[in-house]
């Protein structure tokens, strides 16, 4: 792909919103509708969780390349078109300063690239995307390559905010950044509650947590005191669900009104689930989500109980 089109593509996030939905013409409930979750599609961890090195070795790809591509074909066929499609981390595997990384990048950018440019991406930062403990450098080269690591967008009434997650789990090498993003959220939680939006929705990578909010802390959980600050902040600016990754398995649980969902891998599986997506319907009145296989999507598409509730008004 030229720079161009990369910019057109890939980097639709500038200026901490989405340039893909003009904010003003979208604030406006206009009926339900759907768009679809990803995550993980992780370019060179199936190699490397074969061989027990997910440290070093990484070297192939086709598998990911492959299921990446069955996803896409599984968007590009869905009538009507879902409203975005967005990938929820860990984008590749190759950590930053890492061998193969930039050839991972380059393999991803080339398959999402065929995405429909009718259906916006919106990309979110994981973990192997800005690093385990990120510094300003390689937040800076996500943002170069795949646009902001946090920022907000309007569809339909309904109020997305994106989030930075590796700030909320280890800023110790970038406190300024954690700061920063702090107050943005506070502010666009702030705006959540004055416009009255029809729902408030989060994407972020690492879950805040897997099943309960009182588990214990994990490698694949945000910490207790943590998760419970960052729930608590959401249900009382309302915000209905936070939508994630990392954990490569379905998960998920409920706090007060708020409905974590964790969705499994278009990559690497690390449990039962099959490599998939997952169809999220926007209503008047709430959310619903299911998992699909790539199969199941690419080759039935989205069932008709869900098909109905977007003829709903």
């Amino acid at each position: 792909m030229s720079a161009a089109e990369v910019e057109g593509v890939f980097q639709r996030a500038r200026g901490r919103t989405l340039d893909a939905f003009s904010s003003e013409k979208e604030r406006e409930w206009k009926g339900p509708f759907y768009f679809i979750q990803g995550a993980d599609p992780q370019f060179g961890l199936m190699k490397a969780w074969s061989t027990g090195d997910c440290d070093s070795s990484g070297d192939e790809w086709e598998q990911e390349v492959r299921l990446t591509e069955h996803a896409v074909q599984a968007i590009n066929t869905l009538n009507p078109k879902p409203k975005f499609f967005v990938l929820c981390g860990d984008l590749i595997h190759a950590m930053p300063g890492t061998p193969w990384r930039k050839e991972q990048t380059k393999d991803l950018q080339r398959v999402l690239g065929t995405v429909d440019r009718e259906i916006p991406l919106v990309l979110v930062s994981g973990n192997h995307d800005v690093g385990n403990v990120p510094t300003a450098e390689t937040i800076e080269e996500f943002c170069q390559t795949w646009g902001d690591d946090y920022f907000s967008f309007w569809v339909g009434g309904v109020l997305f905010l994106v989030l930075n997650s590796q700030l909320l789990y280890d800023a110790s090498r970038c406190p300024a950044l954690k700061q920063a993003q702090d107050l943005w959220l506070d502010q666009q939680l702030s705006l959540a509650v004055q416009r009255r939006c029809q729902h408030a929705i989060v994407f972020q990578h690492i879950p805040l947590f897997l099943q309960s909010i009182d588990e214990d802390d994990d490698y694949f959980n945000l910490t207790r005191s943590v998760r419970k600050e960052m729930a608590d902040k959401f249900t009382k600016a309302g915000v209905r669900a936070v939508f994630s990754g990392h954990y490569h398995r379905n998960a998920g649980g409920t706090y007060e009104n708020l409905d974590m969902v964790v969705s499994s891998a278009i990559g690497c599986q690390l449990g039962k689930d099959t490599h998939g997506l997952r169809v999220v319907v926007v209503t008047a009145e709430k959310i619903v989500h299911r998992y699909y296989s790539l199969d199941e999507l690419s080759e039935k598409g989205i069932e008709d109980d869900l098909m109905e509730l977007m003829k709903q008004q």
